[in-house]
């Protein structure tokens, strides 16, 4: 997880290019590639089936004429059939439903139900509890699979580790990992971090990175759920399983921040968090808002805000001040200076959308022989959250060292979590969830 050194024009283009655009497929002969018993096929399994893999399972689909949708788990076997439904009526608005083909043998449920997708399948789509994504993709990769896998990459030092294994693997295995921070992805981004890397705006000063919302997947509690199926059932409010809103939702941020300083990694951080006003049983146990102050090398400090509470001002930015000028990152723009906006080459949509060119390129990468390894920042960007995550639950300063030193895990770690086990974390006597307490709280 070390920051790149320097990275050339050159080696920028030549990267980003292969980044962010869609090598078509129509160039490349399926014959030349044996997959599914040495058919041209690509089967394709689904680990998690919520709103994140459903959309990712179709937009695998349409990125490669030869792809099909063979299996898919969950914990709950409504959401399997649900996202079965939902991807065959997707796809066959482009007239290919006949690419799931998904029968109920193939609709696995339960914690353990991500082997038997990987069984199935040639290339996994994980998208679930983050608390799984690390162990889940060491799996596939280790049985030989290519993988896509959702942010964040761990929620913990543990999870971050045991993903970077995985990604490192994947390299030596020459199979793909390509990660969903899709800000790299996206080639308004990518020109405009180009030009900030080029001097644009001069020598960056200080980076502002905001993503302010209302609180995200919050469900009413369904009548017969177990605890576990409860927290299971509402991942993003529960920090065993979701690392909480600095790794869940800044991480976007801190990649694209990371990114702009060369993949540079800060020295160490302070962070501020609690909870304010969600703090009703459905809120779980996470904070609804944090800041975090990252110093990076040369002085540097990037100001990092993720707040999740109803009835407030919102905002979701990724802002970069310099010696010459400031760039708007999400809204593609250059003011100072240097005055320009990026727009897009082309009209159609899918050319745009980093959603699917991540899954273009993934899937274009497994058919020419040169799969994608995204494992040079997906690794090293989560980490950065997940120390700002720890320093605003204990309320102190986090260093760079000493979180790559650490081997922390929010119990009980990923290989160990099984159906019908207890939950590491209870309700108390008025339904609320207790939630860790800054300066009195212990974890590295």
């Amino acid at each position: 997880m070390k920051a790149d050194a320097k990275t050339t024009r050159r080696e920028f283009l030549k990267t980003s290019a292969t980044a962010v655009s869609a090598v078509p497929l129509a160039g490349l002969s399926l014959s030349r590639f044996a997959h599914a018993a040495g058919s041209d096929v690509l089967r394709v399994g689904l680990i998690g089936a919520g709103g994140r893999n459903t959309g990712a399972g179709a937009q695998a689909l349409k990125a490669d004429p030869g792809t099909r949708l063979v299996a898919i788990s969950d914990i709950f076997v409504d959401r399997v059939r649900n996202a079965r439904d939902y991807i065959r009526n997707e796809l066959t608005r482009s007239g290919r439903a006949d690419a799931v083909q998904v029968p109920d043998a193939n609709c696995f449920t339960g914690f353990h139900a991500y082997k038997q997708v990987i069984e199935a399948s040639d290339v996994v789509c994980i998208a679930n509890a983050a608390k799984f994504h690390p162990l889940q993709s060491l799996a596939a990769i280790e049985a030989g699979r290519h993988v896509f896998v959702e942010k964040p990459h761990g929620i913990d030092p543990y999870g971050v580790k045991m993903m970077q294994r995985a990604c490192d693997l994947a390299k030596e295995k020459k199979l793909g990992i390509v990660s969903g921070l899709h800000s790299r992805y996206h080639p308004g981004y990518a020109e405009t971090v180009q030009r900030v890397q080029d001097g644009a705006i001069g020598d960056i000063v200080t980076i502002e990175e905001n993503f302010l919302r209302a609180p995200y997947g919050v469900t009413e509690r369904k009548p017969g759920l177990s605890e576990l199926q409860w927290q299971c059932s509402t991942q993003y409010h529960f920090r065993w399983l979701s690392g909480d809103d600095v790794p869940q939702s800044l991480v976007h941020n801190m990649d694209r921040a990371s990114w702009a300083m060369r993949n540079a990694v800060p020295i160490k951080c302070h962070g501020l968090g609690g909870r304010s006003s969600m703090v009703e049983p459905i809120y779980g146990d996470v904070f609804d808002h944090h800041s975090v102050v990252y110093e990076f090398p040369n002085g540097v400090r990037v100001y990092a805000f993720c707040r999740t509470t109803t009835g407030c001002y919102d905002e979701d930015s990724s802002l970069i001040f310099g010696t010459k000028g400031q760039a708007n990152v999400k809204a593609c723009r250059i003011q100072g200076e240097t005055r320009w906006r990026w727009q897009p080459a082309s009209n159609d949509p899918h050319q745009v959308d980093p959603y699917q060119i991540e899954h273009d390129r993934l899937f274009a990468g497994i058919r020419s022989g040169q799969p994608v390894n995204n494992g040079d920042y997906l690794a090293r960007s989560t980490m950065i959250t997940v120390m700002g995550q720890i320093s605003c639950y204990t309320g102190k300063e986090v260093a760079w060292e000493q979180i790559n030193a650490s081997d922390f895990c929010y119990a009980p770690k990923p290989e160990d979590c099984h159906d019908g086990m207890e939950p590491p974390t209870k309700p108390g006597p008025d339904g609320s969830y207790p939630v860790p307490v800054p300066g009195r709280t212990r974890m590295i």
